[in-house]
C-alpha cells in the first residue's frame, strides 16, 4: 500500500513538472520583458472556456526587489482601456439583450444634448465599433474642469469625418457609451457595471475607484514626487471625469479577467451555469462589418490597423478578437481555439528601456503566439492560420 502511494505521489508530481515545462518558453517571454526594463511586474493567465491551464505572475510592483510580487490573483492592476471591454461593452450587450438599447437607434434618443452638425445620424452601434466619426480624446491640454463640464466638452466635440463611413479609435465613443448606459438603467456606470456584470460572473475583484485599503494590492502606473502611485486611474480625461468612465477606471485582477474571458468563450453562460446574455446577443457582438474593420462591438478582431505586427499575433484564428491597455494590458479570447490569454503589466511605470510601448507591443505578439504552441491541442491543422 505504501509503495503504491509514493508510486502515485512520484507519478504525479511527474505530470506536474512535465505541465509546468509545456510552457517555459511563454514564461520566458513575460520575464524577459521585466529583464530588459520593459515593465516591473506582469501576470500571465492562459485558459479555455472550462478551467485555467497556466497562471504566473512576474517581477515586483517597482524596480525595487523589495516591492510586492505581483501574482495572477491577489494583484490589482489599471487596466485602462480594457475598460471598454470589460465594463462598458457588456452593460450595453445586456441592455441590448433585455431590449432596453436598440443598436441602431441615434445616440440622441438617449442622450439629447448630444447635438452638432450631422450627430443625428450617429447611433449606438457606431459607437461600439467606432465609426462614429469622433476625434480620438479631448485636446489633452483642455485645463481641469469640473466632471459635469468635461463631459459638457465631450457632448460638444464636432465630429471629423461622415458618421459610419470608416472605423477610427476614439475614447469618447465609449465614454458617451457610459452615459447611455447610466441614462437606461437609472444607475451610475461603476453601480450597473457591478450589480450586472461583474458580481453575477464572480468578479469579486473588479471595481472602479478602489480605496485606499487596497492601494498596497494596486501595482502602479506612475510617480508623485519621487513615490509610486496606485490606485489613481492613469488617465487624463478619466481622473477629470471622477474616475469613473466608459473607457477608463477599472481596476482588476488577471483571475477575475480569466473568469470574464470564459464568460465570452461560453456565449453568454456564467461558471454556474446561468446564462446572462443570449448566445445571438453575443454573436450579434462579435459580427464583423465591412465599415468597421478592423473592430468588431467593442472588440476588436484579430488584426489591426492601428498596430502592424498584430498584438495578438500571427496564430490566433480567424475570430479571434480582444483588446489592450495604455498601461500594459491585454486580453484575447480565441473561440476556434477555445482559448484566452490574459497578460497584464504596469509598463507605464518608470519603463528602463527606449521606447518601452514599441518594445510591449512586440512581447505582446510574441506572448500570444506561444500560448497557442503552448496548448496541446490549440495548433490543430483545420485552424488557419496552423501552428
Amino acid at each position: 500500500m505504501a509503495r503504491a502511494l509514493v508510486l502515485t505521489l512520484i507519478t504525479a508530481a511527474a505530470l506536474t513538472r512535465a505541465a509546468a515545462a509545456q510552457y517555459e518558453p511563454l514564461d520566458a517571454l513575460v520575464q524577459d520583458g521585466v529583464r530588459r526594463g520593459v515593465y516591473p511586474a506582469a501576470a500571465l493567465i492562459v485558459g479555455n472556456s472550462r478551467t485555467i491551464l497556466h497562471a504566473r505572475g512576474f517581477g515586483h510592483f517597482t524596480w525595487s526587489d523589495g516591492s510586492a510580487s505581483a501574482t495572477p490573483d491577489s494583484t490589482l492592476w489599471d487596466i485602462a482601456s480594457l475598460t471598454k471591454v470589460v465594463a462598458t461593452t457588456p452593460a450595453a450587450a445586456l441592455l441590448v439583450d433585455r431590449g432596453r438599447l436598440q443598436l441602431d437607434a441615434p445616440v440622441q434618443r438617449y442622450l439629447p444634448r448630444f447635438i452638432g452638425r450631422d450627430k443625428e445620424q450617429v447611433t449606438v452601434r457606431m459607437l461600439l465599433d467606432h465609426t462614429s466619426g469622433l476625434p480620438a480624446g479631448l485636446d489633452p491640454r483642455q485645463r481641469r474642469v469640473p466632471p459635469d463640464s468635461v463631459f459638457a466638452l465631450v457632448l460638444r466635440t464636432p465630429l471629423r469625418r461622415s458618421p459610419g463611413t470608416r472605423a477610427q479609435y476614439s475614447d469618447l465613443n465609449a465614454i458617451l457609451l457610459g452615459r447611455v448606459v447610466e441614462a437606461i438603467s437609472g444607475q451610475s456606470l461603476d453601480r450597473f457595471a457591478a450589480d450586472s456584470v461583474f458580481a453575477p460572473l464572480g468578479m469579486s475583484e473588479t471595481r472602479f475607484l478602489p480605496p485606499p485599503i487596497l492601494r498596497r494590492r494596486i501595482a502602479p502606473t506612475g510617480q508623485w514626487h519621487g513615490s509610486p502611485l496606485s490606485g489613481e486611474v492613469n488617465d487624463r480625461t478619466a481622473g477629470w471625469l471622477g474616475g469613473v468612465a466608459g473607457h477608463a477606471g477599472v481596476f482588476t485582477t488577471a483571475t477575475d479577467l480569466a473568469r470574464y474571458a470564459q464568460w465570452w468563450l461560453r456565449r453568454g453562460v456564467t461558471r454556474s451555469g446561468t446564462r446572462l446574455v443570449r448566445a445571438e446577443t453575443v454573436d450579434t457582438f462579435l459580427a464583423p462589418r465591412a465599415a468597421a474593420a478592423p473592430r468588431l462591438l467593442g472588440w476588436e478582431s484579430r488584426t489591426t490597423r492601428e498596430f502592424t505586427p498584430s498584438p495578438y499575433g500571427t496564430l490566433p484564428s480567424a475570430h479571434a478578437y480582444g483588446h489592450t491597455g495604455y498601461t500594459g494590458t491585454m486580453v484575447w479570447i480565441d473561440p476556434d481555439r477555445d482559448l484566452f490569454v490574459v497578460f497584464l503589466t504596469n509598463r507605464a511605470y518608470g519603463p528602463r528601456i527606449a521606447k518601452p510601448f514599441t518594445a510591449l507591443h512586440e512581447i505582446r505578439g510574441r506572448v500570444a503566439d506561444a500560448a497557442v504552441r503552448s496548448v496541446p491541442g490549440a495548433c490543430r491543422a483545420e485552424i488557419r492560420p496552423s501552428c
